[in-house]
């Protein structure tokens, strides 16, 4: 399939709304298009120098439009793509376009490691004192909260390759056990800071006994 395309170096996943500020005239001819003729468009992550993967997005609005023709609009993330071949320029067109695979993702996985991996998203805000809002098992993806449980970019870049939901939801578990470990010795290492930050009367070695 060939779809237009609005490279960026940030990561969206399916489901996600993605704002973006359009403002390089390419990228407003592409959602002119994008809007006049009901198309979708890819947005390829730019990692490492490279251009390999990205999502589909749709427009949903048009949220402000500004006198020099800047735009803010609200799109939708769909499917994860490959890229097979990447166009600088369309033919009649301002913007890239590019050649692309659609990745088979399935959502399946076993509640127990979704209810450990929610547990372990939980206690990560229990111990950064931010506060969490449940969600129902039942409801819950690996994408649902995926920027907000302190992964880097390569990370999310990594979890976005990931087809199937088991390996998503481990990749999602090795990553809070680790976390949750380094925040707990943090938290472990201010209160031994706290303990021993009062001023005190140290009585210093005597060297007297010592032999040279």
């Amino acid at each position: 399939m060939i779809l237009p395309m609005f490279p960026l170096q940030s990561i969206f996943f399916p489901g996600e709304t993605v704002p973006l500020h359009v403002f390089e005239d390419r990228y407003k001819e592409l959602i002119h298009d994008c809007r006049n003729e009901a198309i979708t468009f890819g947005i390829p992550v730019f990692f490492d120098g490279q251009i390999n993967y990205g999502i589909e997005a749709q427009l949903v609005e048009v949220v402000t439009s500004y006198e020099g023709g800047e735009m803010d609009v609200a799109c939708i993330a769909r499917q994860v793509f490959v890229i097979k071949e990447f166009n600088r320029q369309t033919k009649g067109k301002l913007y890239p376009s590019g050649k692309v695979t659609f990745l088979e993702i399935d959502y399946v996985a076993e509640e127990k490691l979704k209810k450990e991996v929610l547990e372990g998203i939980e206690e990560l805000y229990s111990l950064m004192g931010a506060v969490f809002t449940p969600i129902a098992v039942s409801k819950f993806n690996s994408y649902m909260l995926a920027h907000k449980i302190g992964l880097s970019f390569k990370q999310e870049y990594t979890l976005l390759q990931i087809i199937k939901e088991q390996d998503r939801l481990l990749f999602l578990k090795k990553h809070l056990l680790q976390t949750i470990t380094v925040l707990e010795e943090v938290n472990r290492t201010k209160k031994t800071i706290e303990l021993n930050g009062h001023f005190r009367n140290f009585d210093p070695l005597d060297f007297d006994g010592f032999e040279d």
